[in-house]
C-alpha cells in the first residue's frame, strides 16, 4: 500500500471509529468490593448547571472501550477518569471527547465510570452544590474516594491482564483524570503493585491535597499535569505541589499551568490557550514514544514523527477539500488519454482491496493493459463521483467494479444496502451507456472490521452480494464471485488469506487473479 492510500485509510478508518458503538466492560465480575450493599442504579442528567451530560449514581464501575483501527494502532492504552467531585461524571468533555481525540492518535482508550457518592435527586449537580463543604458532603467524600481510587487501580490491572485482547502493550498503559478523576489518576502513582502500576500518569486540574502525597517510589511513573492558575476551586497548588514532589524525587515530569482556563475546562472550547492542553499531552506522549505505530509500513519507518504528522495533516486537508479524491489519478489519467495498446484496456475500480492489489501482487498487472483505480477507504458515493474521470474518460473495454465493504463499515456515514446497491448499479449503467463492458464483483467476505469491531458485517455482505448477482443476471453483466471462493466457516476472510480479516494478502490475491481474468474474458465475449 502506498503512502497516500495508507494515510487516507488511517484517516477514514479513524473517523469511522468515532461513529462506532463502543464496548462496555463491567470492571468487577459481581458487586464491587466495599460497596456490596449499594442498590441504586446509574443514571444520566442532561439538564444541569454544568450544561453537559452528567453521569451519577455509579455503583457498578465500567470501562467504555474506544479502539483505534489496526493500521494506526500504537499499543498505548489510556484509562480516562472524568471528574465531578465524586458525585457525578462530566462524561463528555472529560471522558468520551478525550477518548475520541486520543483514538485518532492510535491510542486505545478506556473511559472509566468509577463509584460515586449516592445522589437522592435527578439533578446531582444541584444536589452536590447545595451541600458543598458541609458535614454530609465531607463524609460522602471520605467514604467514596477510597472506592473510586480502587476502581482506577482495578482498571489499570484489567487492561494489563487483557492487553493482548485489545492489541495493547502491557508496558504502555497510562491513566489520565480530571478534577476528582485527577485524584483517581494521581493516586494510581502511589502504593501500586506490579499489576496495577501505571506506566504514565496525567492528572488534569486534580484534587490532590498535600496529605495525599505519600512517598514517591523509586520507580514512580512519568507525570504530565495541566491546570489553570485561576482555578475556581483553588486547586492550582495541588498540581504544583505534585509536580514539585516529582522534581525532588528526580522523576520525569511536565506541567502546563495556564493563566486562564478556570476549573473543569476539559475539552470545552473557551478560545483560550488552555483549549490546547490535549495537544500538549499528545506532544508529551509522542516525546515519550507512546505514539509510534506498532506496524508501520516500510516507507514510514524511514521518516521522523514530525514528517509523518505533516503528511497526515496534508492528507486530512485534501480529504476535506477533495472528498471524492478526484486528484488522486488526475495526472495518470491525462497520460493514459494519449496512449494506446493492442490489448484491451481494463480498469479495476474499487477501494483499498483494489488499491493495494498492484503493490501486493504486481505480477498480476505486469504485461497487461490493466489499470488500477482503487482508492483506500472509499465508499460507493465517492467512487460514483469519480467514475467519469477514472473510468469512462479512459475508454476501457471492460471495467471491474469492486465496492461496498466500506459502505457497510460506515466509513463516510451510515448507508443502507439499497443505497450501496444503487450506486453500484449507477456505475454499471454509466459504463454500459459508454460502451464499456461491466464486471460486477462480489464483496469479499468479512466477519468483523478491525477499525470498527462488533458490526457483524457478514450477513450484510451476503445480502448485498445476492442483490448484485441478481442484477447482473438480469442485465447481461458478468458477476465475479470472490466471496464463495474465499469465505471460511464464519463467512469471513480466513487468516490464511488476510492479516486483518478484510484485506487480502498475496495468497488471497492469487485466488482473486484467475477469477478476475476469467470474468474479463467472459465480459469481452458478451454483446
Amino acid at each position: 500500500m502506498n503512502k497516500l492510500s495508507f494515510l487516507l485509510t488511517v484517516l477514514l478508518f479513524s473517523n469511522a471509529v468515532l461513529k462506532a458503538q463502543q464496548k462496555v466492560i463491567q470492571l468487577y465480575p459481581g458487586a464491587a468490593p466495599g460497596s456490596e450493599s449499594w442498590n441504586w442504579n446509574e443514571a444520566e442528567s442532561d439538564n444541569n448547571a454544568w450544561k453537559t451530560k452528567a453521569v451519577y449514581n455509579v455503583s457498578h464501575p465500567t470501562l467504555t472501550v474506544f479502539a483505534p483501527d489496526s493500521m494506526s494502532l500504537t499499543g498505548t492504552a489510556v484509562i480516562i477518569a472524568p471528574g465531578g467531585a465524586f458525585h457525578a461524571l462530566s462524561i463528555n468533555s472529560e471522558g468520551y471527547d478525550v477518548a475520541r481525540w486520543l483514538v485518532k492518535k492510535g491510542v486505545t482508550c478506556f473511559v472509566l465510570k468509577y463509584r460515586l457518592a449516592h445522589s437522592l435527586t435527578t439533578d446531582p449537580v444541584a444536589e452536590m452544590t447545595a451541600k458543598w463543604g458541609n458535614a454530609d458532603f465531607n463524609q460522602a467524600l471520605k467514604n467514596t474516594i477510597p472506592l473510586s481510587v480502587a476502581d482506577g487501580k482495578a482498571a489499570i490491572a484489567y487492561v494489563r491482564n487483557h492487553a493482548r485482547e485489545y492489541g495493547v502493550d502491557p508496558h504502555k498503559i497510562g491513566i489520565v483524570g480530571f478534577s476528582a478523576g485527577g485524584t483517581v489518576a494521581a493516586s494510581a502513582a502511589f502504593n501500586y503493585t506490579s499489576e496495577n502500576r501505571p506506566d504514565f500518569v496525567a492528572p488534569v486540574y486534580p484534587y490532590f491535597p498535600p496529605e495525599m502525597v505519600t512517598e514517591v517510589a523509586s520507580d514512580a511513573p512519568p507525570l504530565f499535569i495541566a491546570a489553570a492558575t485561576d482555578d475556581g476551586l483553588n486547586l492550582a497548588p495541588h498540581s504544583t505541589n505534585l509536580y514539585q514532589q516529582w522534581l525532588t524525587a528526580k522523576h520525569p515530569a511536565e506541567i502546563h499551568m495556564y493563566s486562564k482556563g478556570g476549573h473543569g475546562f476539559g475539552m470545552r472550547v473557551q478560545h483560550l490557550p488552555s483549549d490546547t492542553w490535549i495537544e500538549r499531552f499528545g506532544d508529551w506522549l509522542r516525546l515519550n514514544n507512546y505514539l509510534k505505530l506498532l506496524h508501520p509500513p516500510e516507507w514510514a519507518k524511514r521518516l521522523e514523527d514530525w514528517q509523518l504528522d505533516d503528511i497526515k495533516k496534508n492528507d486530512e486537508n485534501r480529504f476535506h477539500s477533495d472528498w471524492q479524491n478526484l486528484n488522486r489519478y488526475k495526472k495518470a489519467n491525462t497520460a493514459l488519454a494519449s496512449s494506446s495498446s493492442a490489448k484491451p484496456r481494463v480498469v479495476f475500480m474499487g477501494n483499498s482491496i483494489t488499491d493495494a492489489w498492484i503493490n501486493v501482487d504486481s505480477s498480476f498487472f505486469a504485461g497487461k493493459n490493466y489499470i488500477d483505480r482503487g482508492i483506500s477507504g472509499q465508499t460507493t458515493p465517492q467512487m460514483l463521483i469519480r467514475f467519469r474521470p477514472d473510468v469512462i474518460d479512459l475508454k476501457p473495454a471492460v471495467v471491474v467494479i469492486l465496492a461496498g465493504i466500506n459502505d457497510i463499515a460506515g466509513n463516510t456515514g451510515p448507508m443502507t444496502l439499497d443505497e450501496t446497491f444503487g450506486n453500484i448499479v449507477s456505475m454499471a449503467q454509466l459504463a454500459k451507456m459508454n460502451n464499456i463492458k461491466v464486471v460486477i464483483s462480489s464483496v469479499l467476505p468479512a466477519y468483523d472490521f478491525p477499525w470498527r469491531p462488533g458490526m457483524q458485517p457478514a450477513e450484510k455482505v451476503i445480502k448485498l452480494n445476492a442483490m448484485l448477482k441478481e442484477y447482473a443476471g438480469k442485465n447481461n453483466i458478468v458477476y465475479l464471485d470472490y466471496f464463495n471462493a474465499m469465505k471460511d466457516e464464519r463467512n469471513g476472510l480466513p487468516a490464511s488469506l488476510s492479516q486483518d480479516g478484510v484485506h487480502p494478502n498475496l495468497k488471497g490475491y492469487r485466488i482473486m487473479g484467475p477469477l478476475a481474468e476469467k470474468a474479463i474474458a467472459e465480459a469481452l465475449k458478451r454483446k
